[in-house]
């Protein structure tokens, strides 16, 4: 019970420090956010938090587009998540390895251009070819298809266990990883 008091008297102060120049918007409106923690001594906002952006288990991985409300969130729940700006690539591997859709409220692999052109057809999206730069360039039909696709699920990392409990700046693992977020990416997929 202490513990959970802590989290949410630390992820209060998160949210009411400034926002530094490490924190701000960054130049590329696509983020990649990845939860690394679980639920132990977590206070139920934080859980909330991170079920509003999809992330309800370990190693479950989402895109989101880089505004100030977003931001926010990622802040107050820093120490569960890492986040980064993949370039297209990597949006491109994640989608064509890792990519399920979701089809009447069922997770269905996307090995079928039909299922994304009943489903995704009236934005002009008709193939997986499509879904990569609609993503990658956060398009003007972004919402859509991340609803579309189903969280990705991850799995550990090569080469050993995350450093979850210390910020990416400070040697670990949580946090912002700007453009290096391609790495780990890489060692999950």
């Amino acid at each position: 019970y202490r513990n959970k008091e802590l989290d949410f008297v630390q992820m209060k102060h998160r949210k009411k420090q400034r926002m530094s120049a490490s924190n701000a918007v960054p130049k590329s409106k696509l983020l990649f956010v990845i939860r690394i923690r679980g639920t132990n001594d977590m206070h139920f906002q934080t859980r909330k938090a991170l079920h509003s952006l999809k992330l309800r288990s370990i190693n479950s991985a989402v895109f989101v587009k880089a505004i100030e409300g977003v931001m926010d969130i990622l802040k107050r729940i820093e120490p569960y998540v890492t986040y980064g700006s993949p370039n297209f690539q990597t949006v491109k591997d994640l989608i064509c390895k890792k990519g399920y859709g979701k089809i009447d409220k069922q997770k269905t692999p996307l090995t079928d251009n039909n299922l994304i052109e009943q489903a995704l057809g009236k934005y002009g999206i008709l193939c997986i070819e499509d879904i990569v730069p609609e993503i990658a360039t956060v398009g003007s039909h972004f919402k859509e298809v991340v609803n579309f696709l189903w969280p990705f699920k991850l799995t550990r990392p090569e080469g050993g266990k995350l450093l979850k409990k210390t910020q990416y700046s400070d040697g670990g693992d949580a946090g912002n990883r700007a453009d290096n977020i391609n790495e780990i990416i890489n060692k999950m997929n």
